[in-house]
């Protein structure tokens, strides 16, 4: 009986090491884009959400407002987002950074003003016993003992905008996600690119998410008591 043999060539591999090797300097260039790109679309947001969730709290009536109008920014499609900014400023950063910074608010307000409802009163009433002024209460003492709630918002809204940063590509701001859209749009699909992209994005969120967990282990040592009881 005659047996025929396989191919020899069954094509280039899935992944290829070499084109790692190559393009190392691009993959960091791109890695540390997509972080800067995330950590001020952090910042950005957290300051925002900061003083709307003070906002919130000193008159309650604006804090169903505030809450539904970024809730109703947050389920905006991020590349229709895109669409609208770029007519006004371009493929630019900008354009990228306001639906990036947007979409944190709803996840950070919400736990800001949720961690800080969550103060016990007679903590409140020692404090004020003690000569705090409304000001001196927020800031030295309900917001420090909202860590842990804060900090719970920061890491999700860390790994949903590591996400939404890789369709920034579609400006030219992409981070890995440059990767991602260069390997499919190329005329031979180079699955190379995509996995860099992919992983290196999977493992920048879980680095990130760690990082976050951590320093509220370091900032907030008594939430762990807590847990623990």
């Amino acid at each position: 009986m005659h047996v025929t043999p396989l191919a020899a060539d069954s094509g280039p591999p899935i992944f290829q090491w070499k084109w790692v090797d190559r393009n190392a300097d691009d993959i960091v260039q791109r890695l540390v884009e997509h972080i800067s790109l995330t950590g001020a679309a952090l910042g950005i947001g957290l300051v925002v959400s900061i003083a709307l969730a003070v906002v919130s709290l000193r008159y309650r009536w604006s804090y169903p407002v505030i809450l539904g109008t970024a809730g109703a920014l947050y389920v905006i499609p991020s590349l229709g987002a895109f669409a609208v900014l770029v007519p006004f400023f371009g493929l630019t950063f900008v354009s990228a950074m306001i639906p990036l910074a947007t979409y944190t608010l709803l996840i950070l307000i919400r736990n800001i003003v949720t961690g800080v409802e969550q103060v016990p009163n007679e903590v409140r009433e020692a404090a004020v016993g003690m000569g705090y002024t409304r000001g001196r209460l927020l800031w030295q003492i309900e917001l420090p003992l909202a860590l842990p709630v804060v900090i719970a918002g920061l890491r999700v809204a860390a790994v949903t905008t590591i996400g939404l940063v890789t369709v920034t590509s579609m400006l030219g701001l992409g981070g890995l996600g440059y990767f991602i859209r260069a390997g499919i749009q190329t005329a031979t699909p180079n699955p190379t690119m995509i996995i860099v992209g992919v992983v290196l994005s999977v493992v920048l969120a879980v680095v990130v998410d760690l990082v976050l967990w951590l320093s509220e282990r370091v900032l907030a040592p008594w939430s762990r008591k807590v847990r623990t009881r």
